[in-house]
């Protein structure tokens, strides 16, 4: 099996205790690698590195930080047939969804931040501003954070990361990565880059182990200024119950409960596609899975009707199939997860039109984790399979009579991530979408993004906003220079 290392100081390097856990490839239930069983040791030793390296990098031309990122972002490239295959392996993704988004999302990344940070005065491309007094001139400046931490997810292992590191080190901070123990490989494989793109050693570091073993010791460790979180609900709660009282700067992007809202003017193809693809694409482990569809009345049979037939078509097969559909879940306990939440929909009187089971594939693919798309109605707002998160492929659909009933059904749950409205109306769209409380509302089309947006949640889907400027401000001080005239 693999060995996967922490990187640490600029090495490759096992954990201080020794101790690894046995990492499985979800579509086949056997362990594929060995991962780090780190501890409050490691976060100490990545923390105490990247504070060591923070000074010089931190002081380094812009344009000297931007080389580095574009040097990742050609050797992430030149490699990318092996970064996508190992994606999918270790979290049970389509081969052509991370070959296709994943991969080169990130690569993307690393350079959209080589570009940015290069601009305007000083290197950052931020509001450089000067207020006018006739006895003093102030200038506004802006200076890396210092030592950051950045927690990722499972479900986009390499992108999540990069989306919160590329900024933290084009802006001048020194970056203490803890990436998901269910998706480790890709962070392993990328730190593993580092020291040949010329990062100094202490500038990026990952840590790789179970979140509450790790997490308490690094969002409360001294020298961490600022935490950039991606993950549940509950556990971005407990992040800032730890680091609130310690007055870190906190950015968390938590979970979702989105709604996609189909009109009956609506272009009916482009819905339905768009539905059906916010629904499963990498088996609804998105937290901008559209898993609340809302169809006016008018519209509802046939809509349901054609979305169930189109989701039979997207059987779960092997992830590295070109023909599969669909592919694993990522682990067991969220395989059991998503089948309790299905008998879940059934005790509150829900229908389930499609799926709702467990599906078992020939070997050597037989003990691994699919789950069949799942598509279930006549479930109440208030029910918990439409109040909770899910995480995987279920869906459920319900009716709406007006506009007005159609807003308060997709505002009806505590969160506010994404929605989605499919409507031929403009100021239709244009009053629905003030009216949604979601930090992203797209109008007739899903998951279009561009980094330079805001990106984030309202609620209880997150505090803060990430992407482009938005990263740049988060990972920077903004300070005031007052210089007295004459």
């Amino acid at each position: 099996m693999d060995k996967i290392l922490n990187y640490v100081d600029g090495r490759l390097c096992e954990p201080a205790g020794g101790a690894f856990v046995e990492k499985v490839n979800p579509a086949t239930g056997r362990a594929h690698a060995l991962m780090p069983d780190s501890g409050p040791p490691d976060v100490d030793a990545a923390v105490s590195a990247a504070a060591a390296a923070l000074p010089a990098w931190s002081e380094r031309a812009p344009a000297a930080r931007a080389e580095v990122l574009r040097g990742l972002a050609a050797r992430l490239e030149a490699r990318s047939d092996e970064f996508a295959r190992a994606e999918s392996v270790d979290t049970g993704k389509l081969l052509t969804l991370s070959s296709r988004m994943d991969i080169p999302r990130s690569i993307g990344m690393l350079r959209f931040y080589a570009d940015l940070i290069v601009q305007g005065d000083s290197g950052l491309p931020l509001e450089s501003s000067t207020v006018p007094d006739p006895k003093a001139v102030n200038r506004t400046i802006y200076q890396p954070l210092g030592v950051v931490a950045c927690i990722t997810p499972w479900n986009l292992p390499l992108y999540l990361l990069i989306w919160k590191a590329a900024p933290a080190l084009a802006a001048g901070n020194c970056v203490v990565a803890k990436p998901s123990e269910n998706s480790p490989m890709t962070a392993y494989l990328f730190s593993a880059l580092c020291a040949e793109a010329g990062l100094p050693p202490g500038v990026l570091n990952v840590i790789h182990g179970a979140g509450p073993k790790l997490g308490p010791a690094l969002v409360t460790h001294p020298k961490v200024a600022g935490i950039s979180f991606t993950g549940s609900t509950a556990a971005g709660a407990e992040i800032s119950k730890l680091a609130a009282p310690l007055f870190k700067r906190l950015s968390l992007e938590m979970g979702g409960k989105n709604a996609t809202v189909v009109f009956a003017d609506a272009d009916y193809a482009g819905a339905l596609d768009s539905a059906l693809k916010a629904a499963f694409l990498n088996q609804g482990q998105f937290c901008l899975a559209g898993s609340r569809i809302l169809v006016e009345k008018s519209l509802y049979a046939r809509f349901r009707d054609d979305l169930v037939a189109k989701a039979r078509e997207l059987r779960p097969g092997d992830p590295l199939a070109p023909a599969s559909a669909q592919g694993a879940i990522a682990s067991r306990a969220q395989l059991d997860k998503i089948a309790n939440y299905v008998a879940l929909a059934r005790k509150e009187g829900g229908n389930v039109l499609l799926g709702g089971k467990r599906v078992v594939l020939a070997p050597p693919f037989e003990q691994g984790f699919y789950h069949l798309p799942t598509v279930i109605e006549g479930l109440s707002v208030s029910s918990t399979v439409n109040q909770e998160e899910i995480f995987g492929p279920v869906v459920t659909i319900a009716p709406f009579a007006s506009d007005d009933e159609a807003i308060e059904l997709a505002n009806g749950t505590r969160y506010g991530l994404t929605a989605s409205v499919f409507t031929s109306d403009s100021g239709r769209a244009n009053r629905v979408a003030r009216a949604l409380a979601a930090g992203t509302v797209w109008i007739n089309c899903w998951l279009v993004r561009d980094v330079r947006v805001p990106f984030g949640g309202m609620k209880d889907s997150g505090v803060g906003r990430e992407g482009g400027l938005y990263s740049l401000r988060f990972f920077t001080e903004p300070k005031n220079v007052c210089t007295r005239e004459g």
